[in-house]
């Protein structure tokens, strides 16, 4: 296994994690933001009021995007894992 492989292999790995993570955080900020603006407003100033909608939120996104997201993370570990002959092989 060269440079070039792990490199190659360790880019998959963050552009995946990338790709998993971006709705849960994005929704996360998204309802952050929301509620901080509403809380400026009404001026309460409340922990619980930014948590429970946050954590409704991303159980929301679980709930739209969960099968989407194991599709995605079984395909590339079973492309990882018969890549891995081929790797071991080559170095």
């Amino acid at each position: 296994m060269n440079e070039g492989t792990v490199i190659h292999i360790a880019s998959q790995a963050m552009v995946m994690a990338v790709k998993l993570g971006a709705p849960i955080l994005l929704v996360s900020l998204g309802v952050g933001v929301f509620v901080s603006m509403i809380q400026t407003v009404t001026q309460i100033q409340d922990f619980t009021l930014t948590f429970v909608p946050k954590l409704i939120g991303i159980v929301v996104v679980f709930v739209i995007a969960g099968h989407w997201m194991l599709i995605q993370f079984s395909t590339y570990t079973t492309q990882l894992f018969n890549e891995l002959p081929r790797l071991l092989l080559s170095g």
